[in-house]
């Protein structure tokens, strides 16, 4: 059964862009188009789709986060993905508390906009490697008595990757919010190992985040 998916953009091109893209391949199909979030809260309840896309700039009286927060209200069980070019945390953050499942930016390619919509509709929250950066940043700097001089001499990845470890994330899910293979991300897991020298996540856990 294909993915229905509805679009809130403003801007005519890539609203046609999107559209085309989603019903051009396989499993998908775009149910409907929106100019603005006033539009979309009076129709997209009636529709139902699995998977909404929201530019966070709308024209009218209320943001792509307002209407994230207000559709998320009537349909609870509809999953967003915030699609826009702003890559400031505030915004990430308050789509996130909104309601929105993924964060990716219009620069996104093609196919792999086609893989943040399945990854939703999975259950997952696909984000481009740049926002994920920016989620983690702002995890470890509410969190600052626990990074130490371990977590110093891991790469900025594979801070990333550990970030998503303590969440209890798997292979799978940290590679697609990533946008990287499993085996990326196995690699990665092994020079955490090496730089920490321990054997398990558990270690790797205790020794970059101590109790107590």
């Amino acid at each position: 059964m294909d993915i229905k998916v509805a679009v809130i953009e403003d801007q005519k091109e890539t609203r046609k862009m999107l559209a085309m893209l989603i019903n051009g391949s396989d499993g998908y199909e775009c149910v409907a188009t929106y100019e603005s979030g006033e539009d979309a809260l009076s129709k997209i309840p009636q529709l139902e789709p699995d998977v909404v896309m929201v530019d966070i700039h709308l024209p009218g009286g209320i943001s792509g986060i307002e209407t994230v927060n207000k559709l998320k209200i009537i349909c609870p069980d509809i999953k967003c993905i915030m699609c826009t070019s702003l890559e400031d945390t505030e915004n990430i953050f308050n789509a996130l508390q909104a309601g929105a499942t993924g964060y990716i930016t219009k620069s996104t390619p093609p196919e792999k906009i086609l893989e943040a919509i399945t990854d939703v509709y999975d259950g997952g929250s696909p984000m481009n490697s740049q926002i994920a950066r920016k989620v983690i940043d702002y995890f470890f700097s509410k969190n600052p008595e626990k990074k130490n001089f371990e977590l110093e001499k891991l790469s900025a990845r594979e801070q990333e990757i550990l970030a998503y470890l303590s969440k209890g994330y798997r292979y799978k899910e940290i590679a697609s919010l990533l946008f990287v293979s499993i085996e990326t991300v196995r690699k990665h897991i092994h020079n955490i190992y090496e730089k920490l020298q321990v054997n398990s996540r558990t270690d790797a856990l205790n020794k970059v985040f101590p109790k107590g």
